[in-house]
């Protein structure tokens, strides 16, 4: 796993010291973010954030909700914020892998006759790639998909072709209509950083959406971040200090999702079949250390990795038949974790907390 490379590096060496100016500078590009994509999305902050903190921190996102909620609409105007290609793919049944990552045609030279092998590249050689209900095409091309966002390359007729700097992928699916789907492996979901859930908007912001979208007038936007300041600002997120008392709260958070541990919690055993891997932790850290830059601060607090432990885990935690039977969501696993694991202390000291949830 190259980010648990990275991360192993990092740990026992000094890292150079942050300059204040660069981390003013990505807040700065985070304020003027928020204000273009505020000129079409209306609403729906903690979603664009977790959608900036993902990019910011080199991860992939999925953005789960009914339709109608602007997923699409959200995401396009994000890349159009920033100075990178965008490209989105309609994934259906019928998707092959060749359609995303493109192929190779036989190409005739003219003067000599000679014939020889061109490929042409997919829509998967972008900056910023929307997969529009990436749950409705085959598992084969998932599988190629899966290869671009943890390599960073695609293999065609086994030649590898890099994907250029950085690489954004942000998936939808709906929730309510699973005919003709493919649900996608654990695997998959796990090389999203984030799963994030895009609720119903307020009264006041579907009126006022209601409002600005009928009208004459359609907002402009532009793009205020280049391709080379998000390169730079990924790599100044990864040098932001974790202290090892953060380290050790994210690592307790994914440990107390695993069943069947030594110490882990009563109600973690009743009702989980599966807890998340290591990956989440990496995302825990990583998603802290951009909120952290964004929010114009030098660490990692314990506010940044409760505030992403939703997104980063309801994707990874699998219930089983007692969760469901006893009303038991994936959200209200990780609430009860939160309220259970105190920052200050291990988090297997004793189960009085698990008593508590069991009892309630």
């Amino acid at each position: 796993m190259h980010e648990l490379n990275d991360v192993n590096k990092g740990a026992g060496q000094s890292s150079p010291p942050i300059d204040p100016q660069m981390v003013d500078e990505v807040t700065a590009a985070y304020a003027r973010l928020r204000s273009e994509l505020g000129k079409i999305i209306i609403g729906q902050d903690e979603v664009v954030d977790q959608m900036l903190i993902a990019l910011f921190a080199n991860g992939h996102c999925m953005l789960e909700g009914v339709p109608g909620l602007a997923k699409t609409l959200m995401i396009s105007s994000l890349a159009k914020c920033l100075a990178l290609t965008f490209r989105r793919i309609q994934f259906t049944p019928d998707l092959m892998p060749s359609d995303i990552t493109g192929t190779e045609v036989i190409q005739e030279d003219k003067s000599s006759g000679e014939r020889s092998f061109k490929f042409l590249h997919g829509p998967i050689f972008a900056n910023v790639v929307l997969a529009d209900e990436i749950n409705r095409t085959p598992p084969k091309t998932q599988a190629a998909l899966l290869e671009a966002m943890q390599e960073r390359h695609i293999t065609v007729g086994g030649v590898q072709h890099d994907l250029a700097p950085p690489f954004f992928v942000l998936a939808t699916q709906n929730p309510i209509e699973q005919e003709g789907t493919y649900p996608l492996p654990e695997a998959q979901q796990d090389r999203f950083m984030f799963k994030v859930l895009i609720n119903y908007p307020s009264y006041k912001e579907e009126y006022a959406i209601a409002d600005t979208t009928t009208g004459g007038e359609v907002p402009e936007l532009s793009p205020c971040v280049t391709q080379e300041q998000v390169i730079a600002y990924q790599t100044l997120i990864r040098r932001i200090p974790a202290a090892p008392e953060m380290v050790r709260y994210a690592l307790d958070l994914v440990r107390a999702t695993r069943p069947n541990e030594e110490g882990s919690l009563d109600f973690i055993n009743k009702v989980v079949s599966w807890g998340a891997g290591p990956r989440a932790v990496q995302a825990l850290l990583l998603g802290g250390k951009a909120r952290a830059v964004l929010k114009n601060r030098h660490h990692v607090a314990i506010e940044d990795i409760r505030a992403l432990a939703l997104p980063v885990l309801r994707h990874r935690v699998v219930t089983n038949y007692s969760a469901e039977a006893e009303g038991y969501s994936t959200e209200r696993i990780i609430e009860e974790l939160l309220k259970c694991i105190d920052p200050n202390r291990t988090p297997f000291d004793d189960d009085e907390c698990a008593r508590k949830v069991l009892t309630a």
